[in-house]
């Protein structure tokens, strides 16, 4: 019982690490968007990340995952290390931030269904009740956020496939979490991202050459921290629990972008967009709890 809940703690310190580093990531983007191109910085995000995976994976001497970890590995690399990244970075460009934090966060009601088809997980009314109350959040924190309200068909739809992307990846990669360990299972993931992104690399090169160094930085960052640490720590907690839980908690996300607007960008947010946070924070705290198992009922004593 003891390594059980050891296990459970570390799996939602990682969960955690996750979730802020994810949150960092939008701030980071709205920097080194300014002078890389969609595909250029997820490219650049993506080599980044796969560098610095790559040699920890060397040093750990872990080699290569097994044969069955490879479909889960690259359909989720594709969908959610390639596409994805290059989707939700063109959508922003389209949408204000507001209307595309809404629309994607259509994932992880999208994860709890295709978890619900594909791997037979169950949606217990917590994880659903939870998922209501940060979506209802994030769709608050997504007004408060909007600008004029003038959104392009374009990036919206962008914005959706990548919300459909993101929920196709994470419920691919959950299985290949049972054939390889999260530090595989994301090292080659976003590999295979980084070369389903190589047709930008000419691009890449011309503007690095020209992008100011906090844009560089800024992007390194990303490849770094928010993909190899963040997308580790995420397969980690992944393979502990289920897609549905994980998708859950990710709502806590706008929640702490706002709090991070708020230090680092001095954008001091409205009493909506406090209350939206709230119920998003709110709504994972209830898809993460688990109902107290019922008191058996006192075995009756015969008398003869």
């Amino acid at each position: 019982m003891t390594n059980a809940r050891a296990t459970t703690r570390l799996a939602l310190a990682a969960a955690g690490v996750t979730v802020v580093l994810w949150a960092s990531a939008f701030v980071s983007i709205r920097s080194a968007g300014a002078a890389y191109s969609p595909g250029t910085l997820a490219l650049g995000r993506l080599l980044s990340g796969a560098l610095v995976l790559g040699a920890v994976l060397l040093i750990r001497r872990e080699g290569l995952p097994s044969r069955a970890a490879w479909r889960g590995i690259v359909v989720s690399g594709l969908l959610w290390f390639g596409v994805y990244m290059v989707a939700l970075n063109w959508g922003e460009r389209e949408v204000d931030a507001g209307t595309a934090a809404m629309i994607v966060n259509i994932g992880p009601i999208l994860i709890a269904l295709l978890g619900a088809r594909f791997l037979g997980e169950t949606l217990p009314p917590r994880l659903i009740a939870g998922m209501t109350v940060s979506f209802a959040g994030a769709i608050a924190v997504g007004l408060s956020m909007s600008g004029d309200g003038q959104s392009s068909v374009l990036g919206v739809l962008l914005c959706l496939l990548a919300a459909v992307t993101y929920a196709g990846g994470v419920v691919a990669q959950k299985p290949a979490l049972s054939h390889g360990s999260a530090l595989q299972i994301t090292t080659f993931g976003c590999l295979v991202g980084a070369v389903a992104c190589l047709p930008f690399a000419g691009q890449l090169v011309h503007e690095a050459s020209r992008a100011p160094l906090s844009a560089t930085l800024n992007m390194v960052y990303l490849g770094v921290f928010p993909t190899a640490l963040a997308f580790t720590t995420w397969a980690y907690a992944l393979a502990r629990t289920t897609a549905g839980r994980m998708g859950a908690t990710t709502y806590a996300v706008p929640a702490l972008v706002v709090a991070m607007a708020w230090v680092f960008l001095g954008e001091l947010p409205g009493l909506l967009t406090l209350a939206g946070g709230a119920l998003c924070l709110a709504g994972v705290a209830v898809s993460r709890s688990r109902p107290k198992p019922s008191k058996a009922p006192a075995e009756s004593v015969e008398t003869a």
